[in-house]
């Protein structure tokens, strides 16, 4: 029997992959994240870590097509410098093209002025626990809901789906040690992937 798309002479429905976006492109968060993403079945796009990012949205979404597997993680990384907009521009290509679902960001804090920051959602801490505000460099709970980094004013400007924040990626006194699991990244987007899948089943449900 033929397929719906065979009979009106239309091609299938392409899936939209997901994307999990992280405000980092160091070398060791790029290290954490390849750990974390290999205990949680993602796949992290390489060639975005660097300060600054070093591709284009154009360009990020064409690695995020060529990647083997779902979700794919991005870093974006804007080297704090308040005036550079790349970081941004590629965000808004990616949340706005087509065949990518950015699912959610991981606001990456640091030690920095001169930065409005971003509202969380919610954070990860330094011991892999769910926190209902914001969390330091050191991966400790504030007392604010604004994450502040070198890069997470871009997600205050856009309109993303879920922002986590957490402390310094594969860091935090070496609580978050690819070493050791990265088990603080881990923990994020695991989280990360729980509020996806209960998103889509509500979705479903209405």
């Amino acid at each position: 029997m033929p397929k719906l798309h065979e009979l009106h002479g239309s091609e299938p429905v392409k899936e939209r992959k997901r994307v999990i976006v992280v405000t980092d492109g160091d070398h060791m968060a790029l290290r954490a994240l390849r750990m974390a993403a290999r205990r949680t079945g993602c796949r992290v796009i390489a060639k975005s870590a660097g300060n600054p990012t070093p591709l284009s949205g154009v360009e990020l979404v064409q690695c995020i097509r060529d990647a083997e597997g779902d979700p794919v993680i991005v870093m974006l990384d804007d080297n704090g410098d308040s005036n550079q907009s790349g970081g941004e521009e590629a965000l808004s290509v990616l949340l706005h093209h087509p065949d990518v679902d950015v699912i959610a960001a991981l606001a990456v804090a640091s030690k920095t002025s001169s930065v409005e920051g971003a509202a969380v959602d919610f954070s990860i801490d330094r011991y892999g626990n769910r926190i209902e505000r914001a969390v330091d460099k050191d991966g400790c709970e504030s007392n604010s809901y604004i994450v502040e980094g070198d890069t997470v004013d871009i997600l205050r400007r856009l309109d993303v789906p879920v922002v986590i924040g957490i402390g310094d990626i594969g860091k935090m006194h070496g609580m978050d040690a690819p070493e050791r699991g990265a088990p603080v990244t881990t923990a994020a987007i695991e989280w990360v992937l729980h509020h996806a899948t209960q998103a889509r089943q509500s979705a479903h449900n209405r």
